[in-house]
């Protein structure tokens, strides 16, 4: 059977608190209220909730399930109220935005500033994500926005191409690679290689370029994220291959960037709900970002160009 808003929260004060007398004082009422609501939503619920030892309670794996869901909810309810406060607060709107490490690290934050310089009064929030946790948030409408490098397949999200930009090998400076021009994969094959983990989209790239190549792919240090192989790189630890959005990230002097031939094509996406309107902020956001692509050097794909972003609506 199912139980009420009334008996959620009790339990919730429960879980949290960890005992009667610390969820009657968190709800203001009486401790013998707390314990019949609780023993009514056991029987509503048909099983146990918490174990009784020695005076305390202790949750029951069934609890524990029940709660996860119950906290999902309220961080639902708290992203009601706060939107609800920056409505009562006038502001002009709000852009949520989430994006790859590599867009993340720079040039979303360029783009954010460029943006608030002519809409001062919009509140803009930002996070860079890994690819799943960026996927879930565009469908959970926790953002507005993605932009990633890695394709996002989704039939509830539509995908937008931004800009293109290459994989390229980065070493260290006074690095043998750093004497010649465009690389091969068998010049690199000397040295100790900084790659990702094969089941990862970044490591099944670099797997099929390798394959490709007829080469062995040989792991000397494998990382999450190409923003770690530009650590290691300027380290000394050995080599990468990164995309050149990430490259864009680092002072120029810090790394020597080669081109290597047959590289992939990487390319910069924005993503949103494929149903939903994609709002003149929203929309205005881009092009600020579309036009600093194109100024520090990326090309943005032709039929971009000639096609405006689609599913508008007002702000």
């Amino acid at each position: 059977m199912s139980i009420n808003l009334r008996q959620i929260e009790v339990f919730r004060a429960v879980m949290t608190t960890g005992s009667i007398r610390g969820a009657s004082q968190l709800l203001f009422v009486s401790q013998p209220a707390v314990s019949r609501l609780l023993s009514h939503t056991e029987s509503r619920v048909g099983f146990a909730l918490f174990e009784r030892i020695k005076g305390r309670l202790y949750a029951t794996p069934e609890a524990k399930k029940l709660f996860h869901e119950i906290e999902r909810m309220y961080q639902g309810v708290q992203r009601v109220n706060e939107l609800a406060q920056e409505l009562a607060e006038n502001r002009q709107g709000i852009l949520n935005i989430v994006s790859s490490p590599s867009i993340g690290q720079m040039m979303i934050p360029q783009a954010i500033a460029a943006f608030r310089a002519d809409h001062p009064q919009v509140k803009l929030t930002f996070q860079y994500l890994g690819y799943a946790p960026l996927k879930e948030r565009l469908l959970n409408h926790q953002a507005d926005l993605g932009v990633t490098i890695l394709p996002v397949e989704h039939p509830n999200l539509e995908s937008t191409p931004l800009s293109k930009g290459q994989l390229v090998c980065i070493c260290p400076y006074n690095h043998p690679l750093s004497r010649l021009g465009t690389l091969t994969l068998a010049d690199m094959r000397p040295y100790p290689l900084i790659s990702y983990d094969r089941a990862t989209p970044f490591g099944q790239i670099m797997e099929s370029m390798y394959d490709a190549a007829e080469e062995t792919l040989r792991a000397a240090i494998e990382v999450g994220s190409p923003q770690n192989a530009c650590s290691l790189v300027q380290a000394g630890a050995g080599i990468a291959l990164v995309d050149e959005f990430s490259v864009r990230n680092w002072p120029t002097h810090q790394l020597i960037v080669r081109q290597v031939a047959n590289a992939p094509e990487l390319q910069a996406n924005l993503v949103h709900q494929r149903f939903d309107p994609l709002s003149k902020l929203a929309q205005s956001f881009v092009l600020v970002l579309r036009d600093l692509m194109q100024k520090q050097g990326f090309e943005t794909p032709q039929e971009t160009l000639n096609a405006p972003l689609s599913h508008t609506a007002d702000a």
